[in-house]
């Protein structure tokens, strides 16, 4: 029995050798690091443990700073510098180059019209007003909107490498254009405490973004297009709390917008 364990280990040795080890370290940080932002990196982290030895409000917007801050991090930071120092990748190779970008440029024109209407007949749901904005302050005034919509760049860059650009490009040499569904898997599973709509939205927005900055190279394009998705929900969402319009046709719109 001993004798059958040891064969058994060293099959497992041999087997863990002939692996791609950047493929390894690429999807064991990315569960790590995902899974150390949720536990450590949250603004309920921040208010239970760090805003009283601060000396800050925990329901103020440092806990938003905190969050979009540690997800840069862990999303942005860390994967880039181990794919540039731990494994010598150009930065070309790992999707931060400028790439296709006239082609990243036209799907970003064309996706900002399609992304405004979407978000504001899907804000008319309760499910999604009482979710967004993420700030609750941030509905009552426009300049503190402003601010965190700013603020929140910061949140997308890390999100958005995380998967579109350490996941995909990481792992692309094991998986070739599968890397799109792997980084997707994940992507899925963090919405799946969203609105019922966006969690299965989520899936082929993972999907259709995997495979744009895999067409284009890079994963910059990324960046503005969740981001412009979100700032239209959040906008939406809080023009319907301020001017109590349910309605998803234009002149609902009209009738919401500040006069």
């Amino acid at each position: 029995m001993i004798r059958n364990l040891g064969v058994e280990l060293r099959v497992l040795w041999r087997g863990l050798l002939d692996l791609d080890r950047q493929t390894v370290v690429v999807l064991t940080l990315a569960a790590v690091l995902g899974v150390s932002k949720y536990t450590f990196g949250s603004t309920t982290f921040f208010r239970t443990t760090l805003a009283g030895p601060l000396g800050v409000d925990g329901g103020g917007i440092e806990g938003f700073i905190y969050l979009f801050g540690t997800q840069a991090v862990t999303g942005f930071v860390i994967p880039i510098a181990v794919l540039l120092l731990s494994f010598r990748q150009r930065p070309s190779d790992i999707g931060l180059g400028l790439g296709d970008w006239k082609l990243a440029l036209t799907l970003l024109v064309l996706y900002l019209p399609v992304a405004s209407a979407g978000c504001w007949v899907l804000s008319a749901q309760e499910s999604f007003q009482g979710k967004y904005p993420l700030f609750d302050a941030a509905r009552g005034d426009w300049q503190l909107f402003l601010e965190y919509e700013l603020l929140f760049l910061a949140y997308w860059l890390g999100w958005e490498y995380l998967w579109r650009g350490f996941v995909l490009f990481g792992t692309a040499r094991t998986f070739g254009a599968f890397a799109i569904f792997v980084q997707m898997l994940p992507f899925a599973a963090l919405h799946a405490q969203k609105p019922m709509g966006e969690a299965y939205l989520s899936i082929v927005g993972a999907l259709a973004l995997g495979a744009v900055v895999w067409r284009c190279r890079s994963f910059w394009i990324a960046v503005p297009l969740h981001a412009f998705q979100m700032l239209a929900m959040d906008f939406c969402c809080t023009l319907r709390f301020r001017s109590g319009v349910d309605g998803t046709g234009l002149g609902a719109l009209l009738e919401a917008l500040p006069s």
